[in-house]
């Protein structure tokens, strides 16, 4: 298989499983790192700093630093920082979109005037939250989500991602978001621009089709499907644009890298 010079890596699913470790994940990583190969965590999970990110990696075996981390939340704060630098904003979520926010400079507000509504996971969510949201969308203030994941897998079984709370406020203004993460380009272009490499010269990896290999389709860089998490390989052999190519695990990338 082709050498790729850097690799974008999807996090639940491909470097963990919930708190489960995936066999071949911190392999993966060594190998990488052995090669000299730079490589960018990047995830929808807008909750977390990329501090977190890396606490959690590193209990997983994995090793990391916050730098090679892309969250949909610092790439929403990079998005609307472009955009109109020290912009009022009303947020729904958690620590860190708001950090990623603050970090850029953009005013956190906690009423219906301001320039833009983020929408990011709040697991403690209120109705008094969504309405600021649905009056400040009213208003003409931009309307922001993070991703669109519509469910997240958690020890109970799937539940609300943060797409269902944003469509309680899409639903309600008819308006409807910028959504951020994968399988969105902006995430994605921050990414590549991070990662400083021609897109042919670097590769998504990932467990879930429509956000994660979907990523890479949608900006025109290979792909690498692992089916350590929810998409099967029956399921991806019915889809219409297949992945550069699919492994087991990462353990099985790794061998075929070094064979060259």
């Amino acid at each position: 298989m082709k050498a790729y010079k850097g690799y974008l890596i999807d996090l639940d699913g491909t470097m963990y499983q919930g708190e489960q470790e995936i066999d071949g994940a911190p392999q993966f990583i060594e190998y990488l790192k052995s090669q000299h190969i730079p490589h960018l965590f990047v995830t929808n999970n807008s909750t977390k700093e990329p501090e977190e990110v890396v606490k959690k990696l590193h209990k997983m075996g994995v090793s990391a630093t916050g730098e090679e981390v892309i969250t949909s939340a610092l790439a929403t704060a990079e998005f609307i920082s472009d955009q109109h630098p020290g912009a009022t904003v009303f947020m729904i979520g958690g620590s860190g979109l708001f950090q990623a926010l603050t970090e850029k400079g953009l005013s956190i507000k906690d009423n219906e005037n301001v320039d833009y509504v983020v929408i990011g996971l709040d697991e403690a969510v209120t109705y008094e939250k969504l309405a600021i949201a649905t009056l400040a969308v009213r208003k003409g203030a931009k309307f922001i989500s993070t991703n669109k994941d519509v469910a997240i897998p958690k020890e109970r079984g799937f539940m609300p991602g943060n797409g269902a709370i944003t469509s309680v406020v899409s639903v309600s203004t008819g308006v409807d978001p910028v959504f951020v993460g994968k399988p969105e380009p902006i995430i994605m272009h921050k990414a590549m621009e991070t990662i400083g490499l021609d897109k042919h010269d670097v590769a998504m990896i990932g467990d879930l089709y429509d956000t994660d290999i979907m990523s890479g389709i949608n900006i025109g860089i290979d792909t690498i499907h692992v089916q350590t998490g929810v998409t099967t390989i029956e399921e991806l052999e019915q889809k219409e644009i297949q992945p550069t190519y699919t492994f087991q695990d990462l353990n099985q990338l790794i061998t075929e890298l070094q064979q060259g």
